[in-house]
């Protein structure tokens, strides 16, 4: 089995609509996918009503957390989307998500930079609003190269000239509120370096105490090296360690499957999950 848990459509800042990213994960030969909007389950009826024959799709959420003045995101597997407290919670993330923008895009024009917030809401589309719209806002004004460059201090990073903050989640509280949910909780990108601070290591063992289920070892963001520390963390931890592509469509550039979950691993997370279950495909829609 190939299993991709970490894909994003444009119900967030992916390029994919829900529909595209399902057919795509089957044509890239997955047999399962994770859609896993930020903070949001906007593209669940749309990826579900499209899911072909052969393809099993796990519906997810990436939160947005903050711990101690560090960014991180918090994968959330198998929950009940209609859980009060959870949803609660996810909306009042989201909805900050445009009065950041708008505090962003200012800043980007008083460094000179020509961005309006029309030209990011129309990048976004009807998805909620993250600085990817903003960082290809500025590959299209020529400023920088590539979505990845303009995560730097230089403009989008946390800390940077352009960086404006929103409504985050505790990560123990995210944790609490996804379980709560019925669902499973696995640290995204935990040593993605190149994106800023990350939370050090004494932290997740801290997360794995208060029920933190995994964190994502195989990921485009992590060298060998950095993969092999993380496996063995999980290890000590009693964590699972899983691999993902973190497809933005075309985003980014990383390709569905590009790093996958071992199968175990993916069984031991749908064993652990009681608020929703993987749905396989029954052939979908073809023309969403």
């Amino acid at each position: 089995m190939r299993i991709d848990l970490h894909a994003h459509s444009t119900a967030s800042d992916g390029t994919d609509t829900p529909a595209e990213l399902v057919r795509n994960a089957a044509a890239a030969g997955l047999d399962v996918v994770a859609l896993t909007d930020h903070d949001t389950v906007g593209g669940y009826t749309e990826a579900l009503a499209a899911v072909p024959h052969g393809l099993t799709l796990v519906t997810g959420m990436e939160l947005s957390c903050r711990l101690d003045g560090i960014g991180m995101h918090m994968l959330a597997y198998l929950f009940d989307p209609e859980e009060p407290e959870l949803a609660r919670e996810r909306e009042l993330v989201r909805d900050d998500r445009t009065p950041r923008a708008h505090a962003m895009i200012g800043k980007l024009r008083e460094l000179g930079v020509d961005v309006t917030w029309e030209q990011v809401s129309r990048i976004a589309g009807e998805g909620s609003v993250g600085r990817p719209h903003i960082a290809t806002a500025l590959v299209e004004l020529g400023v920088v190269p590539s979505v990845s460059d303009a995560f730097t201090a230089d403009w989008l990073a946390d800390g940077g000239r352009a960086y404006a903050e929103k409504h985050e989640l505790d990560p123990f509280e995210a944790i609490r509120l996804v379980k709560a949910a019925g669902g499973v909780t696995v640290f995204a990108h935990p040593a993605a370096v190149k994106r800023g601070r990350c939370v050090p290591e004494s932290a997740i063992a801290e997360l794995a105490s208060a029920g933190l289920d995994g964190i994502e070892v195989d990921h485009m963001d992590h060298d060998s090296d950095t993969r092999a520390r993380l496996r063995a963390l999980a290890g000590e931890l009693g964590l699972l360690a899983t691999g993902s592509s973190d497809y933005h469509g075309s985003r980014k550039t990383c390709r569905l499957g590009e790093y996958t979950t071992d199968p175990e691993i993916y069984g031991e997370i749908t064993r652990r999950a009681t608020g929703a279950f993987p749905v396989p495909g029954a052939g979908g829609a073809t023309g969403a």
